[in-house]
């Protein structure tokens, strides 16, 4: 927005301060809600198209050159298909819930500095506000798994709930780390304190394991695999989302792309530079270098994600919760105090170290604890 704003300001002088930023923080609005909406139908293209590659298969390949008209196809399909609400249903919340699984994801993105100076709105406490919103997500969960009046929609709803919150404890503490280090929970502070040749947070122990900590826990947020336990689709019954169809099961769709876009680049501000990258700066070109560093970073942490679907098991549910409470949650709590011993050292080598030495045997150590004792070789032999 700010650099929106000086732009403006060199074009129309004269013009009041408080039209300026107002139109400033339209166009960066409309910019995010015009931009992330057609990376999330891209995002449905390139993982159909990657996940057949995977499989041994084409993916999409009718509609369009190599299939890339395939979201529009299937956007106009959803979009004529019939709207069907259970007769004993809540009509209200049953509309609202995907309404609700939408806006916090698009809320969180406003935060986020997508080039130089270009964030929609400059929080001083950006990453809080993120977090916060994200998590509103459990409602709209909550409301179509209650509102549906269908058994196995309100389990799934509450087996969602159950992973969202669990996941939300690792997720945040992952974050404090970044926030002790930098001082700021200002998102542009975060940014801009990752300057320098391996400067990003991704590149120091904590960081590390912070980033590793802090995707884990966006992929169960997001219900993504290994982590889609909420709405399998190995399952007779998807889930909370059970009862809906039409435009409003394609919402809860939007919903879990755009959250996962917003945590990815969350995890891209605070642990991979965000914008930052040889030839980012001031000025127009400077500006655009920057979007696409950022960008480039995104897509970069999308593939990976689209990977961990197409070569990963889907977990338990006793599995699932197990490795939140039980390993991520403890490591967590770890990383924080090898952040402390890194910064308060006095010599980087040694804090480094003993930061890198500390997490490595805190890794060993509860990978061992939770490990399954006295596994047993398995015999098959045929009945008679």
């Amino acid at each position: 927005m700010e650099t929106v704003y000086k732009w403006l300001k060199n074009l129309a002088t004269g013009a009041p301060d408080w039209a300026l930023l107002g139109v400033a923080m339209l166009v960066a609005i409309g910019f995010l809600l015009a931009v992330f909406p057609g990376v999330f139908a891209f995002i449905t293209w390139a993982e159909r198209k990657g996940l057949g590659r995977i499989q041994n298969r084409m993916g999409p390949n009718r509609v369009g050159p190599v299939g890339l008209f395939q979201p529009i196809a299937d956007g106009l399909k959803i979009l004529t298909k019939e709207d069907i609400v259970p007769r004993r249903a809540d009509g209200f919340v049953h509309f609202l819930a995907p309404v609700v699984a939408v806006v916090p994801a698009l809320l969180a993105l406003v935060v986020v500095p997508v080039g130089a100076g270009l964030v929609a709105v400059n929080l001083n406490i950006g990453i809080l506000f993120a977090f916060a919103v994200s998590t509103a997500s459990v409602l709209a969960l909550f409301m179509a798994g209650w509102a549906s009046r269908n058994k196995f929609s309100l389990l799934g709803a509450m087996r969602a709930v159950a992973q969202v919150v669990s996941y939300e404890v690792p997720t945040v503490l992952s974050a404090v780390v970044v926030l002790m280090v930098v001082g700021s929970l200002s998102t542009l502070d975060i940014v801009e304190s990752q300057r320098g040749w391996f400067g990003w947070h991704v590149f120091k122990p904590w960081g590390a394991i912070g980033f590793f900590l802090f995707t884990c826990g966006a992929l169960a947020e997001a219900g993504r695999t290994p982590f889609d336990i909420p709405e399998a689709e190995s399952e007779i019954v998807a889930g909370y989302h059970t009862e809906y169809s039409g435009f409003k099961f394609a919402l809860f769709q939007m919903g879990e792309y755009l959250a996962s876009l917003a945590m990815m680049s969350i995890g891209v501000t605070m642990f991979l530079g965000g914008y930052l990258g040889p030839g980012s700066g001031t000025g127009v070109l400077g500006t655009l270098i920057s979007m696409g560093w950022f960008f480039a970073k995104l897509l970069a942490m999308i593939a990976v994600v689209i990977w961990i679907r197409g070569t990963w098991p889907r977990l338990r549910v006793d599995q699932l919760l197990a490795f939140a409470w039980k390993f991520l949650l403890p490591l967590s709590l770890i990383n924080i105090v090898a952040a402390a011993l890194w910064h308060f050292i006095p010599s980087k080598p040694v804090g480094w170290g003993v930061s890198a030495a500390l997490l490595a045997g805190s890794c060993w150590a509860l990978t061992r604890l939770n490990g399954r004792a006295n596994i047993e070789k398995r015999s098959y032999r045929l009945t008679s």
